[in-house]
């Protein structure tokens, strides 16, 4: 399997294939990078058509990872993790125990945490046999509500950037996807008097937000088509690509997906079209800003993992700015700003 010569293979620090045969764990570590601190990011357990698509997904997410924990200011390099297999049927404490003792021998380099398909339960059978994970149960726990919230702030970011209010009363929201963060990230928009439009390959989780918000349901291929004012990305990447592009009629794209570009050229397209992107990692990094608050010395504090997520607004208002004065697109600006964060330190 070639791995050098994948197009996001990005100078990776290092790839890690592991394997358990007693447990069935087939697992990909990738460290993207360490200048920062240690690599973090999260688990994601995916049944993948290929092996392939498995590398291709975590070294895309990996280098994700270390952009996004420098743009949130964190201490923390990039890296990200994933499990091949069917969530439904592969669980299992020895599945979990087998991949911790895999942590445990990178030796602190990588620490691991939920992502999709991956709970504080799973990650708490990992510590088993690693002290490398974060976002445990009694200490930070769950993420997905401080993510949510971060995701919610952007949203209003961008629409006090592009229209010069933050009021998102009778706003029409496309949520594409309804796991965990999206739930919440649709509560708050509920709250603030936005009207919902959802779509969801679990109808148990479509039929729970339309009782709980009153949201309108949608097919899964017609959420691109809607008339709506924000189209929040909420599954997995990629959804914004020379397909959809053209059928979206938001002028706002913000939500809580990993890689929401195709390819990076289609933020190009999108600033040609008038669409205000909220670059990805940067909207939705609020839980690994509340993991962070895990390893303070002093122990985990709600109130200052809050107070730091409450930033994203202000990183996202500097990043539409940037872009507007520069004349680039969004995400050229949230990279840049990486990098320099990166080469210059914290």
């Amino acid at each position: 399997m070639a791995v050098f010569n994948q197009v996001e293979f990005d100078n990776h620090e290092q790839v890690v294939f592991c394997s358990d045969e007693k447990s069935g764990l087939k697992a990909i570590i990738a460290v993207h990078s360490t200048k920062l601190g240690p690599a973090v990011g999260g688990c994601r357990l995916w049944d993948y058509a290929e092996d392939q698509d498995a590398v291709y997904d975590v070294l895309r997410l990996s280098k994700g990872m270390t952009y996004k924990n420098a743009v949130a200011r964190l201490p923390f390099g990039g890296g990200k993790s994933v499990i091949i297999g069917d969530a439904k049927s592969i669980k299992s404490e020895e599945l979990f125990k087998a991949f911790g003792r895999h942590l445990e021998r990178l030796g602190g380099s990588y620490y691991s945490a939920e992502d999709v398909n991956i709970t504080t339960g799973d990650v708490m059978m990992m510590h088993k046999e690693t002290d490398y994970v974060l976002g445990l149960e009694g200490k930070s726990g769950n993420p997905s509500p401080f993510t949510a919230l971060g995701t919610f702030l952007g949203i209003k970011a961008a629409y006090q950037h592009k229209f010069g209010h933050q009021d998102l009363s009778g706003v029409k929201v496309a949520v594409q996807g309804l796991g965990a963060v999206a739930y919440g990230l649709c509560k708050y928009l509920h709250e603030a008097g936005a009207e919902l439009f959802v779509t969801d390959i679990n109808q148990a989780s479509v039929d729970r937000v339309v009782t709980d918000f009153g949201a309108v349901a949608v097919d899964i291929d017609e959420i691109y088509d809607l008339d709506v004012d924000v189209y929040a990305p909420c599954a997995l990447g990629a959804t914004v690509n020379d397909e959809t592009i053209p059928r979206i009629k938001a002028t706002i794209i913000a939500g809580c997906a990993n890689n929401q570009l195709a390819e990076p050229r289609h933020g190009d397209v999108l600033r040609e079209k008038g669409v205000l992107y909220a670059p990805d990692y940067v909207i939705n990094a609020g839980g690994i800003i509340n993991v962070y608050y895990e390893t303070k010395p002093e122990g985990y504090n709600e109130a200052q993992a809050t107070k730091h997520v409450e930033g994203i607004f202000d990183t996202l208002a500097e990043i539409f700015k940037r872009s507007d004065d520069e004349k680039k697109s969004t995400h050229i600006i949230a990279d840049e700003l990486a990098q320099e964060i990166i080469e210059n330190g914290l």
